[in-house]
């Protein structure tokens, strides 16, 4: 069976001892439960951990009974239904997934493919039931309430990428690398959905594999404060970095480089973004950003951002690889509004269960401005392909 838990809202966080345990305090029990055949009681705590914990779903009412897992019609009806119905599958001793008993007719056939579970049979004992709660404030949560985007070259992650420079005087072949990530510090509710502040961080390398030595040609540094958040599809980021770029030794060495016009750039920026999912499959976006403090001082500061998202609800491969693409637009004032194109597509690599990490696979194409610091003012043109990591 396959779990692929959408990338919105996949945020694998559960721990097997903390189920555990949630299933037997439900329960009342005393004694081990049978790791061959878990009973309804553990299946009920691990049922409610999976909605709250990955899902984000609050006071949702999950029965347990012979296996069968019962949810309420709204939540299976909601955009996540299909893959939240795969990853209760996924626990072990689930047999199959309905409705609550219970619910209005019309509101289960709103559920496609599910109907309601069928009466108890007499005799048989009570389901365990279990309510998810409102998880209040959260230390260090272990998700990001606004997800990474894809095509922004500048989006703080792990990544190795090989670059072909279509037409740049100094690099032909480009090794582009990033360490970084964004972390999530506190998060809680706020009028039906969760708010969070967090903190950013990476670099930015760009290396000549032309040259002998590998000359590191351009270092970007970036940190920033994120505030998000999320209610259903719906997700906003604010935030305010700082970015400061820095040419590499060996290049500032080369003959024919002229030292004197080296630009020490540096620069803090507000930027506000929003973004909306469609369905399963498709993400938009947009946003703007504006920079203060910049060095040199006749930056202009204006840019605006756009983007579609798209990740396929089918895998390949026994459910562990999922095509993906996206395509980022940035409009920059400093460039005279000119169009930044960069666009990414190739495959996911996920886990058949819940993993944090997803590693994609991904061909790249880029046109517009430099986005490599020191050379701002330049255009550049590249085709190449690369490695990301998310580790949330």
């Amino acid at each position: 069976m396959n779990l692929s838990l959408p990338r919105r809202l996949c945020r694998p966080r559960l721990l097997a001892a903390s189920c555990l345990t949630a299933a037997l305090a439900l329960a009342g029990l005393s004694g081990p439960v049978s790791a061959q055949t878990p009973d309804d009681a553990f299946i009920a705590g691990y049922a409610a951990a999976v909605l709250q914990r990955e899902f984000g779903l609050a006071a949702s009412k999950v029965t347990v009974s012979g296996g069968v897992v019962q949810v309420d019609a709204e939540t299976l009806a909601s955009s996540v239904g299909p893959r939240l119905r795969t990853a209760l599958l996924e626990i072990p001793g689930v047999t199959d997934v309905r409705v609550l008993q219970g619910v209005a007719p019309s509101s289960a056939a709103t559920v496609p493919g599910l109907a309601p579970a069928p009466p108890a049979r007499p005799g048989a004992p009570p389901p365990a039931t279990a309510v998810t709660q409102d998880q209040g404030g959260q230390v260090l949560p272990r998700s990001n309430l606004f997800e990474p985007l894809m095509a922004d070259p500048r989006w703080p992650r792990f990544s190795a990428a090989y670059r072909y420079y279509t037409d740049d005087p100094d690099v032909e072949h480009a090794g582009a690398v990033s360490f970084g990530e964004t972390f999530s510090l506190y998060r809680n509710s706020l009028l039906g959905g969760r708010w969070e502040v967090g903190f950013q961080a990476a670099v930015f390398s760009v290396f000549d594999l032309g040259s002998e030595s590998l000359d590191l040609i351009n270092a970007d540094y970036w940190v920033g404060i994120p505030l998000s958040y999320r209610i259903g599809d719906f997700s906003i980021l604010g935030r305010v970095y700082h970015q400061s770029s820095h040419l590499g030794d060996e290049f500032l060495l080369r003959e024919g480089i002229d030292r004197s016009r080296r630009i020490n750039l540096s620069y803090e920026a507000a930027e506000a973004l929003a973004s909306y999912d469609i369905g399963e499959e498709f993400r938009v976006y947009g946003g703007f950003s504006y920079l203060f403090d910049q060095d040199p001082s006749d930056l202009k500061p204006w840019g605006t951002q756009a983007g579609l998202e798209y990740e396929s609800s089918d895998t390949f491969a026994n459910g562990q690889l999922r095509p993906v693409a996206g395509a980022d637009l940035k409009f920059r004032e400093e460039s005279g509004w000119d169009m930044d194109l960069s666009i990414r597509a190739g495959v996911q690599l996920e886990s058949t269960f819940l993993n944090p990490r997803r590693i994609r696979l991904l061909a790249e194409y880029y046109n517009g401005s430099n986005p490599n610091g020191q050379f701002y003012s330049r255009k550049l043109e590249y085709v190449g392909f690369g490695v990301n990591v998310q580790l949330d």
